[in-house]
């Protein structure tokens, strides 16, 4: 057939192949590449292509080709939709690999969150911030400045007079001592001095500028509106006088204080020899430590759990994944010290230990003294452990510290939360089910299949969340609707109620700023909270306009604005769309893409692309894998290492030469004006992980509606937000308990929210450092903690995730979520993971009456959930740093696999030298170990070594697909005797979901040694469920078995000699009111 090509046809082939192959190549060169060669392959005929049968517009097959491909991209960008594959594919392991593929081209200069293999997010054609946006001056901290002057040799200090006495302590003003130094700002002439006892346990030493009134604001006094003052307690009078820690102060040669714990005259805290400076923008003061001291605690960071002694913490909010080390998202100045001391057998006599790690005979006996410290202060600070001392440093505000006398860390940790930070809020029992999350599901039809793939491989999953990808445009309270639609979705989340899950989205800190010129980019919330005067100022009254996600932004003002109420409207209005369960909230350092308010004149340009490529786009492929991934699977590690070398070059090709010659570093260095504070660039700079403070979020300057400066309560962003998602959740479920998981922190979030450990990355260093991160959040009071379990950032491998999946199935909060671009890591991907999960899973849920009994615990005493071996085991000075194994309450032993390519792990067992029993959780029998061993344990792939001590009674459930599942299910007690026959333990019961619950069931249960187990109830709250059985690990030969009083049939009875377990079962008949219906006591 002849075939006669037109002028026009000419000019659209050429216009298309251009406009195509540029698509393609801006996807990936290889495609390219590929639509390139096609080309030429169709134009040189050696590729036939079949004509169209009836000749219409255009009469070449090529022609009608780049027609169809011409406007189904076109199209694209108009509906800028979104579809999703499943990848079917099959792994070595044989097992399905769950969820997400990219489907959208990228439009030229378009914003693209794109991946293979995951989710594609694409905008319209939009600006780019350039990344120098968020590039801050070069700054040299003060620890690492050579030139930088000292403090303590050149400031005067104070001199103290007028002392008073006080029903509960002292006053005093403190005067210079001399001329002022104002080293690093204007010192203040007249403090403040108030002491307290406030209680039987808590002294507060609190130092103030004299004069701080309408003419002097800027010196910031932390307000007991945002974060709790203690006070002395009502009944101080009395419980004051037996209070173990004194306080003693001197002139010489300047004013110090001391705290002194006087049961032992140790000297806790001094600043004798010393001077304490205290100007606007800088306060020190230091303080001796012995010699290998022990201090825990000054989160939020990824470190060991003891802190050592060369280590400089710094404390200010930071949008960074999780360095080793720096500053992250929470600041909690508040440590733990312990200090061990011998005794002499004969005299009784303590000396303190001071030698290093398991340097200590295990023979002798040690006694072990805790206290804490609280600095409240939410300023920037950096607390400098050295050797000998500590020194704490801060950027303002005021000396306010709180010193806890224990003496064990049960009893310090009881008095912060309980006196000063606030006791944890109790969860709901779904929080303890599974979680799954992951960037990058692109749409409710794959999120539905991620939840039918859990049930068809039967993992239990309780929660299914989404990250941002729900978003219209990234904006908060509005879901995409073609994506993410709210009719689809209540679909789905009817099917997910009905089935007892949960729907958990996220909800980030910044608020679009729409562009005000452009009807079509109009953002109904960001109206109402410019109405409610809701938002952060520039110090000119204007928006301040920061950068995040959805492109410019404002940030809500928790401090002195309208932004409470303004929260909990959108929030109530949101929830009448599409009815999720709980909230996630992100990026509450809160994080800003840029430096100041770099919107305030561009939001002609909104919405924006940020100045930094996002895992997937072109030049940010993701090829990492974790350690040993080479050794596992040596032909994909291979190809990948190949694949980013070749990225690497080509980025540095794309970058340019470098420079030929060494430019000398030339740091920004401010000196103080007198009675003006430099907020953006203080004269003293700390370590932060950011450098300047106003890079990666929101600037010091900025402004709140009562006049506070962003610089005074950075810090308390993120605590500030988690109450006002605490209240919004209280509007919308006003009965229920709110679930909430944030990311910045400070002391008493945890009375709000739980914690997430952040960006943290699939790699073994980082599932290690997940135990002392949450450790430390057990002594700040927030024990709902986990991590993104097989980690956010970088691809993990099948090794890991199965020892991850297992290690935090023993965190209260379990979650598995991980970034746009890595490969899927849902637990059933692999075939090994899918049943290591199941393994460990099948012990949580029998734990979760443990567990839940142990929050109410936490919520109503302040105890911990996850402890330190050396918590449980205080007079131990070789548990000191032991960081790598965990108790779960006091009952359950945790030793995990830590490192890449092991089958085995060591592990010690405290206590085995005074007595103390471990039975194997597997085998049900007694760990036998000499005193002080370090055993080399068996833990091939799929199992993770869990030991139950003596002495302990956990009364449990039964594994199902969710926990309203397991709750149906019959009672089961497992008794693990100490070594004198005698073993205890209590279950706390309620309606699992209620703030102030109608009706609530304690059960105290005993063992004794004459071999009775005793159960005794008080509460209203009924369970039905039946007790199943009972097994008891360490018994002796049974007599006859009877449940109060009525025997129970021999062939219910089973024991092994040598094991010594004793099971009594046929208990279902005797308790068919319920388990703890009536109290009971079990003989054998």
């Amino acid at each position: 057939m002849d075939i006669t090509i037109s002028s026009l046809e000419h000019l659209f082939l050429w216009t298309s192949s251009i406009f195509i192959a540029l698509q393609a190549f801006q996807l990936t060169v290889l495609l390219g590449l590929l639509y390139v060669a096609f080309l030429l392959l169709a134009v040189t005929g050696l590729l036939k292509l079949r004509p169209a049968p009836t000749v219409m517009v255009f009469s070449t097959p090529l022609a009608l080709f780049n027609a169809f491909f011409y406007f189904t991209i076109l199209l694209s960008k108009l509906s800028q939709a979104q579809s999703s594959d499943v990848d079917t594919s099959v792994r070595p392991s044989g097992s399905l690999i769950g969820a997400t593929s990219a489907t959208t081209l990228p439009t030229a200069g378009a914003a693209t969150v794109a991946a293979s293999g995951t989710a594609t997010t694409t905008f319209a054609p939009l600006f780019t911030v350039p990344a120098a946006a968020d590039s801050g001056v070069t700054l040299l901290p003060n620890i690492n400045d050579p030139n930088a002057t000292d403090a303590q040799t050149m400031c005067p200090g104070y001199t103290g007079s007028d002392v008073l006495r006080t029903p509960y302590g002292l006053t005093a003003t403190l005067t210079l001592a001399g001329p002022a130094c104002n080293v690093y700002g204007t010192d203040i002439g007249t403090l403040n001095l108030t002491v307290e006892y406030q209680s039987s346990d808590r002294l507060s030493v609190s130092v103030v500028p004299a004069y701080v009134d309408a003419s002097n604001t800027s010196q910031y006094i932390l307000s007991p509106n945002l974060i709790k003052k203690p006070t002395a307690d009502s009944n101080s009078g009395t419980t004051s006088l037996t209070n173990d820690l004194g306080f003693f102060w001197s002139n010489e040669p300047t004013f110090s204080f001391s705290v002194v714990r006087m049961s032992t005259e140790d000297v806790l805290f001094s600043t004798y020899g010393t001077t304490i400076v205290f100007e606007d923008q800088f306060v020190e003061f230091v303080s001796p430590l012995p010699e290998n001291y022990n201090l825990y605690g000054l989160g939020e960071v990824i470190h060991g759990l003891r802190l050592g002694n060369n280590f400089t913490r710094t404390l200010y909010a930071a949008d960074a994944g999780d360095p080793i080390d720096y500053n992250i998202y929470g600041s909690h100045p508040f440590y733990l010290d312990t200090r061990y001391y011998e005794v002499n057998s004969t005299t009784g006599n303590l000396t303190l230990v001071t030698s290093g790690d398991n340097e200590v005979d295990p023979s002798l006996e040690y006694v072990s003294y805790s206290h804490g410290v609280y600095n409240r202060n939410a300023h920037g600070q950096e607390i400098l452990l050295r050797p000998s001392n500590v020194t704490w440093r801060q950027l303002g505000g005021s000396i306010d510290l709180y010193f806890f006398s224990g003496p064990t860390q049960a009893e310090v940790t009881s008095a912060y939360l309980s006196g000063a930070a606030g006791l944890p809020a109790m969860q709901q029992y779904f929080a303890f089910g599974f979680h799954q999350c992951r960037w990058g599901y692109a749409n409710w039809s794959v999120v539905q299949e991620v939840v039918e793939n859990y049930a068809n491989f039967e993992i239990p999953l309780e929660n299914i969340w989404t990250d941002i990808d729900y978003m219209h445009f990234y904006r908060d309270f509005e879901n995409d609707p073609v994506r993410f639609n709210y009719s689809e979705g209540q679909q789905f989340l009817s099917m997910l109620h009905a089935n007892n899950q949960h729907y958990i989205p996220i909800v980030d800190s910044a608020i679009y700023a729409p562009d005000p010129n452009n009807a079509s980019d109009a953002y109904p919330p960001f109206d109402r909270g410019t109405a409610a005067e809701a938002f952060m100022l520039n110090p000119d009254g204007s928006l301040y306009i920061g950068e995040v996600w959805p492109g410019y932004t404002v940030f809500p003002d928790w401090i002195g604005g309208g932004a409470g109420q303004w929260w909990t409207d959108e929030m109530t209005t949101w929830h009448g769309e599409i009815s999720w369960d709980g909230i996630w909230i992100d990026m509450s350092e809160a994080s800003s893409f840029c430096i100041g308010s770099c919107g305030s004149n561009n939001l002609s340009l909104n919405p924006v692309h940020p100045g930094f490529a996002l895992p997937g786009d072109p030049g940010s492929l993701i090829f990492s894998y974790p350690e040993g991934f080479n050794l596992t699977n040596a032909t994909e590690a291979a190809s990948a290492s190949s694949a980013a070398a070749s990225q690497s070059s080509a980025n540095a090709a794309s970058a340019g030469p470098p420079p030929t010659t060494t430019a000398v570093v030339s740091y920004l260095r401010s000196t103080p004006t007198p009675g003006v504070r430099n907020v953006e660039y203080p004269p003293y700079v700390i370590n932060n992980v950011q450098g300047e403070l106003a890079v990666h979020a929101i600037a010091p300057n900025a402004t709140h509606h009562d006049g506070t400066q962003e610089y005074d309560v950075h810090n308390l962003f993120g605590h500030q937000i988690l109450n006002a998602t605490y209240s919004a959740l209280m509007n919308i479920f006003p009965t229920k308990r709110p679930f909430i998981i944030g990311r910045s922190t400070f002391p008493g979030s945890g009375m709000f929210a739980g914690h997430w450990g952040g960006d943290n990355f699939s790699l073994w260093a980082y599932m290690f450092f997940s135990i002392p991160q949450a450790l430390s959040f057990s002594l700040f009071g927030i024990p709902m903690f986990g991590v993104d379990t097989c980690g956010f950032q970088q691809n993990t491998d099948e090794e890991l995730c199965n020892r991850w999946m297992q290690l935090s199935a023993f965190f209260p909060f379990y979650r598995n979520h991980n970034d746009l671009n890595s490969i899927p890591q849902e637990a059933y991907v692999w075939a090994s993971v899918a049943t290591a999960t199941k393994t460990a899973m099948a012990i949580r849920f029998q734990l979760l009456p443990y567990m839940y009994t142990l929050f109410y615990q936490a919520h109503t005493t302040g105890s911990t959930v996850m402890r330190a071996m050396a918590w449980e085991f205080p007079n131990d000075p070789n548990l000191a740093n032991a960081d790598r194994q965990f108790f779960l309450g006091p009952a359950i032993l945790v030793t995990p696999v830590l490192e890449q390519g092991a089958s085995s792990v060591s592990g010690i067992f405290p206590g085995t030298g005074k007595g103390t029993l471990y039975y194997d959780w597997y085998t049900q029998t007694q760990v036998t170990v000499d005193i002080g061993q370090n055993v080399t344990i068996p833990a091939p792939l799929g199992h993770i070594p869990v030991y139950i001590r003596g002495g302990y009674v956990l009364p449990m459930q039964q594994p199902a697909m969710t926990t309203t599942d397991a709750r149906a299910t019959p009672w089961s007690v497992l008794v693990a005797l100490s070594a004198e026959g005698t073993a205890s333990g209590s279950l706390y019961l309620d309606d699992g979901e209620s703030l102030l619950p109608n009706a609530t069931l304690y059960v105290e249960l005993a063992a004794t040694a004459s071999s009775q187990l005793w159960a005794s109830g008080r509460g209203l709250f009924a369970d039905t469920n039946p007790l199943a059985n009972v097994t008891v690990l360490g018994a002796a030969a049974p007599g006859n078995v009877t449940l109060n009083g009525t025997p129970v049939g021999e062939s219910d009875v089973s024991y092994n000699a040598t094991s010594r377990v004793l099971v009594v079962g046929g208990l279902q008949s005797i308790t068919t009111q319920g388990a703890w219906a009536q109290d009971w006591v079990l003989g054998w």
